[in-house]
């Protein structure tokens, strides 16, 4: 065993070192086993020998297909939650190694379309954000093409509530998208450990991102993809809507007709009709996204659930809304009429614009009655009292007021309008009286 400096700088067979010199191959030895095993003895998790033994047994035939990041676990000098985290970096090294003028510094997230990585962007000394497509995925034109689609249209939005776009590019077959880094935390982080926002919280976070999808509908874009996963919260307090993965320009038909018939949107908060796949979707899906979204926020619960992605969808088309305050009864009347028109199953009950969602919000974060939402509910409430009564007077059958001499009933002579009527009438037969004489 060597001494501590030794085995800082010991570099493994096959392990090529910052200066690019290698230290000798290894029969099973991949780019990212070489990472590893430096990297296993830079962070001191195991000595050089220990390294070195898992070199020589990925050497014999008995475990030439095993990993040397496989054999460090099974001889027990790493434990599996190190491997994974080495995984992390050494895949974020392997790839920065590529992409020139950044550092990444290790996996921020996940998902079935891309990884997301902290990153230092050397020029400018800042930290920032790289999306890299899975190498999957670097063969497919289509993905290809969906994640420069997202990186430009990120690119023409300029808003302080909207993650900022910088750069993408690729390396080969490595497609990357360099993006503003956000210190915080998701509003789905937030509900998972809170289980729900005070309302006012959620007003506030509400209102700047319709300020954020305000600004992208004047560009012509929608996002087709509001939930708590995407929007930020800063440390600061400033939120971001992020995630332009599935926008589109609402001008462009041919996108329209080749995504006709497909839903595209998150089950849980997708609007109606992306889930009949339909052509002309517009702003008002986005603000059915964000209601769905503020729903869970202030309810704890989503709208609408089910056994499956299905079942959940068909709700959001048939089922009707259980009001917000039905479930959280500390929440205002206010606010309940604002989420309950952004997710009426028509667009055209919903606000017409994200303008008019915003006046709405904050009136209600003034504790004062929603000007549009609550007009639009006492309307909806009149017509349905309109709609009663008429049935109830169709309903209805007058009872026989003459008995059975002939004679009205004696009431009839007494009743206020009866009265008024003949007073009238004597005072008409007059006038035409003094008419006729003159």
């Amino acid at each position: 065993m060597g001494s501590p400096d030794d085995t800082a700088m010991y570099t493994p067979p096959g392990v090529t070192t910052a200066s690019g010199a290698s230290n000798g191959g290894e029969k099973s030895g991949t780019s990212f086993d070489t990472i590893v095993g430096r990297m296993v003895v830079e962070q001191k998790l195991a000595t050089a020998d220990e390294v070195r033994h898992c070199v020589e047994q990925a050497k014999s035939d008995d475990a030439s297909d095993r990993s040397l990041a496989e054999l460090l676990v099974s001889n027990d000098y790493i434990t599996k939650r190190q491997l994974t985290r080495l995984r992390e970096l050494a895949e974020a090294e392997r790839s920065s190694q590529q992409i020139p003028g950044y550092q990444l510094k290790g996996k921020l997230g996940a998902g079935a379309m891309a990884t997301v990585y902290k990153a230092k962007q050397l020029e400018l000394d800042r930290t920032v954000a790289v999306k890299i497509l899975p190498r999957k995925h670097s063969a497919n034109p289509q993905f290809i093409q969906r994640f420069y689609d997202e990186g430009r249209a990120a690119a023409s939005l300029n808003h302080p509530n909207i993650v900022q776009a910088i750069h993408i590019g690729n390396v080969g077959d490595l497609y990357y998208f360099v993006m503003e880094y956000v210190d915080g935390r998701t509003v789905h982080d937030d509900i998972v450990a809170n289980k729900r926002f005070a309302e006012a919280e959620a007003i506030e976070v509400a209102i700047q991102v319709a300020e954020a999808l305000d600004h992208a509908h004047e560009r012509g874009l929608i996002h087709r993809d509001v939930k708590p996963k995407n929007i930020m919260i800063a440390k600061g307090g400033m939120v971001k809507l992020a995630d332009m993965g599935l926008a589109r320009a609402i001008s462009d038909k041919e996108a329209a007709e080749a995504e006709a018939g497909k839903a595209f949107g998150t089950p849980y908060y997708i609007s109606p009709e992306q889930i009949r796949g339909e052509r002309d979707i517009g702003p008002s899906a986005d603000i059915y996204s964000l209601g769905a979204t503020l729903y869970h926020m202030v309810t704890g619960s989503v709208p609408f659930e089910g056994k499956d992605p299905t079942s959940v969808m068909s709700k959001h088309l048939r089922a009707k809304l259980i009001a917000p305050d039905h479930v959280n009864p500390k929440l205002t009347a206010g606010v309940s009429e604002v989420i309950e028109m952004m997710m009426a199953k028509s667009p055209r009950d919903r606000y017409a614009s994200a303008k008019d969602l915003l006046v709405d919000l904050r009136v209600v974060q003034r504790g004062e009655h929603p000007p549009i939402a609550h007009t639009e509910m006492e309307s909806e409430a009149e017509l349905a009292s309109l709609a009663g009564l008429e049935a109830q007077a169709a309903g209805e059958v007058p009872e026989d007021q003459t008995d059975l001499s002939g004679k009205a009933d004696a009431s009839l002579w007494t009743h206020p309008a009866f009265i008024t009527l003949g007073v009238l009438t004597v005072a008409s037969m007059v006038l035409n009286l003094i008419l006729m004489l003159a």
